[in-house]
Order: structure tokens, then C-alpha cells, then sequence
């Protein structure tokens, strides 16, 4: 049931602004294993993490050392035909969208759903959830939809594991590169930049925005603080980021990560965002637009 309560005493709840820390993001894709040879390619490798308990999706991940991880999921090859039908990202999946949705780290579900629902925020109960491992372990966890777009795609769902969370994040025990610290920025595809602001900082009190225009992008940006969210408008109507609007609606475009080892991989260009230098692996072959910068950022 998602539930909105009329914004009361709002202002003594953003005092300061929420810590948002990834938990995981997502790239739709219709082949998992093709997903995984695209990325492999790239000198990204990935491990198949399971179906999930949906009886509709399977995934595999990278996990980084940071507890972060990038998840690609795809429908499982006999998928049931309406929990297919009815999952959130399924025209993600079935147009190979890439960036989908991304998630964060919550201790408390229950207590960040009020704090949501006092801010005006859209927010939906708790949902639990899970997945068993190849290896048999059975993974547990609960899950809430944050805003009214499809979940995790403009807001940030919010999880919590029941099972042991490095028994998700860590199938091999260990992280599955080292190459890269974690994910460090989620860039979100946007109609209207100020509004998208204005909604970000009434959820999480965030201060206002670093903005930036990029013209060998296309897009204008706004940098939420020191959080993880970079919000990105198109400067055109015929742009790759426009098209990709018009196709999938507001949501993830662009994942970049902390690389440890930049010199390790091959870059089809550069740009400098809000100061730093962010390197772009090749879209053409990966199918989605994958960047990093160096650590210490």
C-alpha cells in the first residue's frame, strides 16, 4: 500500500541532510549472459547471483570492496508469464535500457518510511523478498518503493537484509574486483532539472545543487552535495539522452565507479564534471554508458 502524509513539523526532520549509501544499482538488460559477456569484454567480470524468489528474474553482479556491487538483471528463460508482465522494469528489461534502478542501504525501513511520508514523500510499505544462491544459500531481505515512478528508477529504493548482507554482496566472500573501490555516482535522466532538484531536496534534505553544462554530452547537470546523485538534463531534443528518455522515462543513465587501477582500461573519452575527470568506457560495445574516476576524488 503506498501511503502520503500531509507534510507536518517538515523542517525539524531536514535539519541536516540524509546519508545516502548504495547499496547496489541495476542494468536491464534481455540476456543475462550476454550481459555479462559485454562486460567481461570490457575486463569487468561478473558472477551469476540466482533467480530470484519473483519466479520472473534471474541476475548476476560485480561486487566491489566498498560492500557496493552493480547487479544486471534479466528475465530467468521461463519466466511466469504475469510476474513477468507485472514487474516494474519490464519494458527496461525487454529494450536492453541498461542503467535501471538503483538501491540504498537502509537500517531501518520502517523508521525511513515515516521520515519519507512526513516530507510529502510518496513512499510504499516494506515488501520482503529474497533469492537463493547457485551455492544454495537463501538469501532474505525487505524492500520500499520510494516515489510513484517505477521503483528505484527516480528515488532510491530502500532495503534491509534479514540474511547476513555480505552473504548478497560477496557470493565469493570476497569482493569481485579490486580494480574499482564502488559505485560512487548514479546519474539520473531528467525532464526538468529544477524540479527533479526540488524534489530531492524535499526528500533528503540536501543542500542546493553544483550545476554544470556539458556540451559534448548533451546534458546539463546538477551535483546534489556530497551525495551520490548527479541529476542530468538534455540540452536538446536530439540527443542520446533525450532519445532515452523518450523510450524509458526519468530514471538511472549513467553509472560511474571509483577506479583504483584506471590505467587497466580502455576509454573512448573524458569529460570533467564539477572538477574531477570521469572516463567513459565505450558505449557502443557495452550497450549503456559505464564511467569511472580516479580514487580519492
Amino acid at each position: 500500500m503506498v501511503c502520503r502524509v500531509t507534510m507536518v513539523a517538515l523542517m525539524p526532520l531536514l535539519l541536516f541532510a540524509v546519508d545516502l549509501k548504495i547499496d547496489h544499482v541495476t542494468v536491464a538488460g534481455s540476456d543475462l549472459k550476454k550481459m555479462q559477456s559485454d562486460l567481461s569484454a570490457l575486463g569487468i567480470v561478473s558472477f551469476y547471483g540466482g533467480p530470484h524468489s519473483n519466479r520472473a528474474t534471474e541476475m548476476a553482479l560485480v561486487s566491489f570492496p566498498d560492500g557496493s556491487y552493480l547487479e544486471l538483471i534479466a528475465f530467468q528463460s521461463n519466466p511466469d508469464p504475469q510476474m513477468a508482465n507485472e514487474h516494474p522494469w519490464s519494458k527496461l528489461m525487454q529494450g536492453n535500457a541498461g542503467p535501471c534502478a538503483w538501491a540504498v542501504r537502509e537500517k531501518d525501513v520502517a523508521a525511513e518510511v515515516k521520515r519519507l511520508s512526513l516530507a510529502g514523500i510518496m513512499v510504499a510499505s516494506p515488501v520482503r523478498s529474497g533469492r537463493q544462491r547457485p551455492d544454495g544459500v537463501r538469501l532474505d531481505w525487505e524492500t520500499a518503493q520510494v516515489g510513484n515512478e517505477p521503483n528505484g528508477t527516480f528515488f532510491p529504493f530502500l532495503i534491509h537484509d534479514f540474511t547476513p548482507r555480505e552473504q548478497r554482496a560477496f557470493p565469493q566472500k570476497k569482493p569481485g574486483t579490486r580494480d574499482f573501490s564502488g559505485v560512487t555516482k548514479v546519474v539520473i535522466a531528467v525532464t526538468d532539472l529544477d524540479a527533479a532538484v526540488k524534489r530531492y531536496r524535499l526528500a533528503y534534505g540536501f543542500p542546493s545543487p553544483i550545476k554544470q553544462v556539458d556540451k559534448s554530452m548533451g546534458v546539463h547537470l546538477a551535483l546534489l552535495g556530497g551525495t551520490p546523485v548527479v541529476l542530468a538534463q538534455p540540452l536538446m531534443q536530439q540527443s542520446w539522452l533525450a532519445e532515452r528518455i523518450a523510450r524509458f522515462g526519468e530514471g538511472p543513465a549513467a553509472f560511474i565507479l571509483e577506479a583504483r587501477k584506471p590505467d587497466h582500461y580502455t576509454v573512448v573519452s573524458k569529460t570533467r564534471w564539477f572538477g574531477g575527470e570521469v572516463s567513459w568506457l565505450d558505449p557502443e560495445k557495452l550497450g549503456w554508458h559505464l564511467g569511472f574516476e580516479p580514487a580519492g576524488h
